[in-house]
This record gives structure tokens, C-alpha cells and sequence, in this order.
């Protein structure tokens, strides 16, 4: 009697059926995901161009209009101008952090000195403090930043002029603010770059003649432009979207986007349709950007994670 074993798809050469359901749910997780996050601003910017009656249904379909962009703009809430507060903070942090993070992340990788440990480790741990930490003694200090002069020489009028001088309401009270919050991510992320460098190229640009702002400009910048791009983008971010800062150091002169949604307001309550409008306005930059930066980015949050 023969016997014949029944052949298996291995055998065969056939692949094996696959299991569905890990695969649907995987699926299902996703559009979740999906849902959750792309829902809330697809509703956003439904809101930004209903009507005022609109504003409160539930309605997918209406006569768009773009009257809450008119009234925003208008001079009763200024939102061109809390724009333009807006742009000026995020940028001017920007050229500051990325600069001063260069060079420190070079320094903290390159050179040891008495105390560099410390003091990097110093630098880490302002990550961890609550912005509320830092605003008191800032808004102290820019409140009356020359409150320290001497009574005595208060009866000249230039030192009385200058102890009332004050930086509330002003950009470089706001860019001073952000800047200790984008310098040490900056600093950290970038000395991960630097880092992750050979050290023989830097050695033979030395060797070669270079100088150290040589090495920094034609070695080290090019080959950790991703991480620069990706510390740029998180102080823009983080700058753009900081709403507590901005609140109590600012005022009548600065007034950000952040702030300009918390005040559509009316007698009657929140103004629906006008706050929509401005949080689309302060989304446009955001999804801009990421536009811009999506290539560079997982590059660069990995490269920097080297040691």
C-alpha cells in the first residue's frame, strides 16, 4: 500500500495564506488616528468660512463666505498686525538660536573645560522647568531692568528717566522668553550632530591650514544642516505657538496670534466663527512649514540620536 503525504503550501512553492485580521486592525488604528487628529481641523476650517448662524450647526454643507477673515482683519481686532507681533518673535528667535546653538553645541563636543559637564547637564535641565518658573523673575526684570540704581542717583534726570524704563510689551521681552526655551533644545540636539562627526575631517582641515570658524563654515555647518533645519523648525514651532509668555509679557504694543485667539470675544460669548478664522490663520505656517522640512526632518531627529 502506498502512502502519500498531502502537500503543504511550502511544498508546493505556493505562499501561505495570510492572516486578515491583524492586518484590519492595523488598518482601523490608523484611520482612527487619522480621524482623530484631521477632524478637529477640518472642522476648524469649516467653521472659519461659515456664517454666524452656520457657525453653530452641525452643518457639512452651506453657502461659504468669507466675512469672519473681514471682520478679523478689520481694526477692531487687528489680526494683520498680530501676525506680522507673530512672524517678527518666531524670527528673531530663530536667528539668534541657531547661531549661538552652533557654536555652543561645537564647544560642548569639541573642547573640555573645568565645569563643561555641569554645565551641559545645567542646560538640559531648564527643558523640565514650567514656563511659569521662568516668566516671574523675567517679569521682574523687565519690569524695571535698571531698578537697581543707587536712590542717590535718581535726582539726575537720565538715571530717573532710565529706572522707569521697561521692556513690558515689547519684542525683546518676548524673544528674550522663547530664547531660553529654543537655546537648550537647540544646544543638545546639535552636539548630537556634532558628535556623530569624524574627527580626522576637522583634524585635516586643521592640518590643511584652516581655522576653527573655517572648519565651522565649510565642515561642520554642511554636514549638520539637517539638524540645524530641524532646531529651526522647533523654535519657530514652539515660538509660534506660546500663548503664556506672550499673555502676560505682552500687552496693547505686542500682541501675538496666540493671544489674539484668546480675545474673540463678545457680550454674547465666544465669537465662533471669528476664533475659527484666526486659528486657521495660525495654522497655515505650521502646515507650510512641514511641507517644507518633511524630507529633512526624520533625517535629522535620527542622525542627532547618534550618541
Amino acid at each position: 500500500m502506498t502512502v502519500t503525504r498531502a502537500r503543504t503550501p511550502a511544498m508546493t512553492g505556493r505562499p501561505r495564506p495570510r492572516l486578515r485580521w491583524g492586518n484590519l486592525m492595523d488598518t482601523f488604528a490608523s484611520l482612527l488616528v487619522v480621524v482623530f487628529v484631521l477632524l478637529p481641523i477640518f472642522w476648524l476650517t469649516l467653521t472659519a468660512f461659515k456664517g454666524q448662524r452656520d457657525a453653530f450647526s452641525l452643518r457639512l454643507f452651506f453657502e461659504p463666505t468669507l466675512a469672519n477673515f473681514r471682520t478679523i482683519f478689520s481694526d477692531t481686532y487687528r489680526a494683520g498686525d498680530m501676525l506680522v507681533d507673530s512672524l517678527v518673535v518666531s524670527s528673531i528667535t530663530i536667528l539668534i538660536t541657531l547661531p549661538v546653538a552652533i557654536v555652543a553645541a561645537y564647544a560642548f563636543s569639541r573642547f573640555r573645560f573645568r565645569g563643561s559637564d555641569l554645565l551641559l547637564v545645567w542646560v538640559l535641565a531648564t527643558q523640565f522647568l514650567p514656563p511659569v518658573v521662568v516668566l516671574l523673575p523675567f517679569y521682574n526684570l523687565f519690569r524695571r531692568p535698571f531698578g537697581w540704581l543707587p536712590e542717590s542717583w535718581l535726582d539726575v534726570s537720565f538715571f530717573d528717566n532710565l529706572s522707569r524704563f521697561t521692556l513690558l510689551d515689547t519684542y525683546a521681552a518676548l524673544i528674550i522668553l522663547n530664547l531660553s526655551f529654543t537655546l537648550p533644545y537647540a544646544i543638545w540636539l546639535l552636539k548630537g550632530f556634532v558628535d556623530a562627526l569624524p574627527g580626522e575631517l576637522e583634524e585635516a582641515a586643521y592640518v590643511d591650514g584652516s581655522t576653527t570658524f573655517g572648519v565651522l563654515r565649510h565642515i561642520t555647518f554642511p554636514l549638520i544642516l539637517p539638524g540645524i533645519i530641524v532646531s529651526a523648525a522647533f523654535a519657530f514651532i514652539s515660538t509660534w505657538n506660546e500663548f503664556i509668555f506672550a499673555l502676560v509679557v505682552g500687552g496693547q504694543r505686542v500682541t501675538t496670534v496666540q493671544v489674539g485667539l484668546n480675545l474673540m470675544n463678545s457680550a454674547t460669548g465666544v465669537i465662533w466663527g471669528q476664533m475659527s478664522a484666526v486659528g486657521v490663520l495660525i495654522m497655515v505656517p505650521l502646515i507650510a512649514l512641514s511641507f517644507l522640512i518633511r524630507r529633512h526632518f526624520v533625517s535629522g531627529i535620527t542622525s542627532g540620536a547618534v550618541k
